[in-house]
């Protein structure tokens, strides 16, 4: 699915973020659509104000071709809904729904929803409509059963008030990284100190972070950390070749005679660090070949420089070398030894896959599988550091 989204997808985020209101006209808009020509959508709505107000927006009455039963559909419309809100919120509605005798059918509205949020309304059973396209709605009588999928990420919006902290850049990767590779419980201080990052900026993206359901705490410590969901979320903003720079090489005696002249230099080297699918390989191997990706310090001639040491040649075309200038020195922090040659974090690997040339995103998947099968062998528990 395309960043961008369609213009008439985006003129319909831009025009709703008003009201609700006109956000239930754009749902019922996009539902005479989607169910075609001989359908009736009425919004049937008895409007209320001040403390008479429900806290459901509109009342659609639905009626098919043949004008035989027709369904009711209450509207529950939000400028914005996380998965924390869907499993709050929605989910007290669903509760009180269910206690009547013939529970009514309920559909969500949003501008855009998360894959992660339409994952909290599917579980709770509840429908949802969001205006880029993502739908997952149905009804047993008369017979509907609309799904289509729209944006996977959110479209971009004008409103500057709207701006929040996201995971994108080295410092959300910093504390990704914490969250990941560190067992909880921890507190904001603790991961503020670890990372050099501000604690004021790590607050912030804590709570959008606990909206997300990507991590859990008790009054303010954190006491569960979703490290898969954390990846995969910070892999969304995260482009290896793209957010690194990078220069080819070509190794006259192939990339195995790389490694063996790092392992000869002697380790730990603290600045550099296999990546990519050698790396991957020594954790689920997958499948042979690829290039050896080096991370190296993000100096102007320090590829030049490893260069020089290892035996290879600077090349403008086809590399089996590739060294990355470090975006940043998190991805040499936690690093591991394999046969004398130091590779990246495995919580790195998997970043650094994921949306990754080639074949990388399935070995990243492959070492996701891993990692997740025995979280013991890598996963360390802060106490423990801590206290050391």
């Amino acid at each position: 699915m395309p960043d961008d989204l369609p213009a008439c997808h985006t003129q319909l985020v831009e025009e709703w973020e008003n009201s609700e209101n006109d956000l239930v006209t754009q749902a019922v808009q996009a539902l005479r659509s989607l169910l075609g020509d001989g359908w009736e959508v009425a919004d049937t709505t008895v409007h209320k104000s001040g403390s008479q107000r429900s806290f459901l927006d509109a009342h659609l009455t639905i009626t098919p071709p043949d004008r035989g039963r027709y369904t009711e559909v209450l509207v529950s419309a939000h400028r914005s809904m996380t998965p924390k809100a869907a499993q709050r919120d929605i989910g007290l509605i669903q509760e009180i729904l269910g206690q009547t005798s013939s529970p009514p059918n309920l559909l969500v509205v949003a501008p855009w929803l998360s894959p992660r949020t339409q994952h909290e309304l599917r579980v709770r059973g509840a429908g949802y409509l969001d205006l880029t396209g993502n739908v997952d709605w149905s009804v047993r009588v008369p017979s509907i059963r609309i799904f289509t999928q729209g944006a996977a990420k959110a479209p971009r919006q004008n409103n500057a008030a709207t701006k929040n902290v996201t995971l994108a850049g080295p410092r959300a990767g910093r504390i990704v990284r914490f969250l990941t590779d560190f067992e909880p419980p921890y507190r904001a201080t603790e991961i503020a100190e670890e990372s050099g990052t501000s604690l004021p900026w790590v607050s912030r993206l804590l709570g959008q972070l606990e909206d997300q359901l990507l991590i859990e705490r008790d009054g303010r410590t954190i006491v569960r950390a979703d490290w898969e969901g954390l990846i995969r979320a910070r892999a969304q903003t995260y482009n290896l070749l793209r957010n690194n720079s990078f220069v080819g090489m070509v190794s006259p005696t192939g990339p195995d005679a790389v490694l063996r002249t790092l392992r000869e230099l002697g380790s730990p080297n603290s600045d550099i660090a296999v990546t990519g699918p050698f790396a991957s390989r020594a954790i689920a191997p997958l499948s042979a070949g690829g290039q050896l990706m080096l991370y190296v310090e993000a100096g102007p001639h320090t590829p030049d420089v490893w260069a020089e040491r290892l035996g290879l040649l600077r090349t403008e075309g086809e590399a089996d070398v590739l060294f990355l200038r470090a975006h940043d020195d998190i991805v040499f922090s936690r690093t591991r030894q394999v046969d004398g040659v130091t590779h990246v974090a495995p919580t790195q690997l998997v970043l650094d896959g994921l949306e990754g040339p080639g074949r990388m995103p399935a070995e990243a998947e492959a070492v996701l599988k891993y990692l997740a099968s025995d979280t013991g062998a890598w996963r360390i528990p802060w106490r423990r550091v801590s206290s050391a």
